[in-house]
């Protein structure tokens, strides 16, 4: 007769686990059901974050345009010092060839001295400190080991400086990879937000930046704003010519521009250099702090940390490259914080 057996119960521990788990997941899954839905930006809330996106990658676009400014002036200085170097080598050997023969010369008539001997060990600093006890030292070889010496330390010297500079370049590529990707992951970033926003949004968007942009044809009236000197007004009509040349950052024209790269382009137009960061340039000149003594063609600095620059245009109005997604054109100068002129 086949046996019954009782089936075994699961322990009190499993079905502790089991309704544990099962709760949770009821839980789970109603508070998910009761979840407000994650809301999406909207079409202004996405354009503040985009402008302050391209402020920040402006910012760092000025930092980026320093480190390729000092990376170009130390490439120029490195490769005049190795001129210079190689230069000096070429007198160093001459000078030694000349004493040289004159010893080759004493040699062969059998007359070499013990100057001369002490010359040939190599040690010219030994030399000339024993040199003084020898009567045999003429003038003119003590001349010419003085000026061996001189230039022996003169490239030491350089060759020192070169050294250091080198270390210097390498520093600021290094910085300078860093800026570029900074600006172009901030860069980024803002096209993610912008992609997120349905073509009316976008075309929205795009209207409005087509109303702040004035067409190149347009021009605003000066009336009675007073202008600046001839060299001035000669790099702001520079800068008039460009109205509707895209933004692009660390660029400085002539098809496009970042806001340093505009007046540095355009004074160099009329003949003056000016330096190349917005920082670089608000130390440039005469500083104005009234907006009331501002004259056409004054450089206008902006921002608390000085990363924005255009010029002044008369009536209250700037010229300049704003950002990225813009073109040079005309803006009124109150929509960005105003910190001084410069007047170069």
């Amino acid at each position: 007769m086949a046996s019954h057996r009782r089936p075994k119960q699961p322990s009190r521990a499993r079905v502790t686990v089991l309704t544990t788990a099962a709760a949770a997941a009821v839980a789970i899954s109603s508070q998910a059901a009761n979840a407000a839905p994650s809301e999406k930006p909207s079409k202004d809330e996405v354009k503040a974050k985009v402008d302050k996106l391209y402020e920040e990658a402006e910012h760092a676009t000025e930092k980026y345009n320093g480190a390729k400014e000092k990376q170009e002036k130390l490439q120029k200085e490195i490769s005049t010092i190795q001129d210079n170097v190689a230069r000096g080598q070429e007198d160093l050997n001459e000078m030694r060839d000349s004493i040289g023969l004159a010893a080759a010369a004493q040699y062969r008539t059998g007359s070499i001295d013990s100057s001369v001997q002490l010359f040939l060990s190599s040690d010219p600093d030994d030399y000339l400190d024993k040199a003084s006890t020898l009567d045999q030292l003429s003038s003119q070889q003590v001349e010419s080991l003085k000026k061996i010496q001189d230039k022996q330390r003169e490239l030491a010297q350089d060759r020192a400086e070169a050294s250091e500079k080198l270390k210097d370049l390498a520093s600021t590529r290094t910085e300078l990879g860093k800026k570029k990707q900074e600006v172009q992951d901030k860069l980024a970033e803002a096209q993610k937000l912008l992609n997120t926003l349905t073509a009316a949004e976008k075309a929205a968007l795009a209207a409005e930046e087509e109303r702040a942009s004035r067409s190149s044809a347009d021009r605003v009236e000066l009336g009675d704003a007073p202008v600046g000197s001839g060299r001035a007004m000669a790099a702001y009509q520079a800068a008039q010519s460009k109205l509707g040349s895209p933004y692009v950052y660390g660029a400085s024209g002539p098809s496009s521009f970042d806001c340093s790269g505009l007046t540095s382009w355009a004074y160099a137009q009329a003949g003056v250099s000016i330096p190349r960061t917005s920082q670089a340039q608000a130390g440039a000149g005469t500083r104005i702090y009234s907006q009331s003594d501002l004259k056409v063609g004054d450089l206008v600095i902006f921002y608390a940390d000085q990363h924005h620059v255009g010029f002044y245009a008369g009536n209250g109005q700037i010229l300049h490259a704003p950002r990225t997604g813009t073109v040079v054109r005309y803006e009124s100068i109150n929509n960005m914080p105003f910190q001084f002129g410069v007047r170069i």
